[in-house]
This record gives structure tokens, C-alpha cells and sequence, in this order.
């Protein structure tokens, strides 16, 4: 892994988190990056994806309207804000980056090791 978030923590249901991501030996803003999860018991699930330039942002349904994913290009960090968090949202984060985005997780060949996010009920 070249990639490392930070953030997580234990929260109440409809509290907000903000996990980053930083690559030291990468540069972000000529990467797509990608924010992923991963449930005990369940596979890697795609959260939310930025183009490198921006332009192209997607997001899971089930995060569409809380999650927002954004980029500081002076600090080479990327973010994901999560608002109005549920207990269905615990799981561990992994943030990725490579050259395309896209849902897949397979597609971005860096990652971090997670953060884990548990939303209490």
C-alpha cells in the first residue's frame, strides 16, 4: 500500500465523519481516487469515486446525498465527508487511487490499509 487514511472512529447514528487519505509517494491531483468499504462477512463495496481532474464524480446510491468526496491539491490529501451516518454504514474504509476511476475495486491499483468507521444505533 502507498496510501493511508485516517479519520474513523465510533459515532452515533446521524453524527459526521471526515476521513483523509494521503499518498506520500504519489500525487493526487493526476490520479483518480476511489473510497471503499468493507463490512465483517461482506465484500469490498464501492462508496465514491472522483476523476483525476475532477470533472467525474459518482457515488453509491446508498451514500448518494451524505457522502461528498473532494481533493486539496496543496496538501495532496483526499477527503471523504460523511454526513447523517447510519449504523449500516460501519465497516472499514479504504481509500485507492490509479489513472481511470470507476466502481470496480480491481481498477486502482494503489490502496491504504482502512480506518475503521462504526456507526452506533
Amino acid at each position: 500500500e502507498q496510501l493511508a487514511e485516517s479519520g474513523g472512529g465510533l459515532v452515533q447514528a446521524g453524527d459526521s465523519l471526515r476521513l483523509s487519505c494521503i499518498a506520500p509517494g504519489l500525487t493526487f491531483s493526476r490520479l483518480a481516487v476511489g473510497w471503499f468499504r468493507q463490512a465483517p462477512g461482506k465484500e469490498r463495496e464501492f462508496v465514491a469515486t472522483q476523476s483525476g481532474n475532477g470533472v467525474i464524480t459518482d457515488y453509491a446510491d446508498s451514500v448518494k446525498g451524505r457522502f461528498t468526496i473532494s481533493r486539496d491539491h496543496a496538501k495532496n490529501t483526499v477527503y471523504l465527508l460523511m454526513n447523517s451516518l447510519k449504523p449500516e454504514d460501519t465497516a472499514v474504509y479504504f481509500c485507492a487511487a490509479d489513472w481511470i476511476s470507476g466502481r470496480a475495486p480491481h481498477l486502482y491499483h494503489y490502496w491504504g490499509q482502512g480506518t475503521q468507521v462504526t456507526v452506533s444505533s
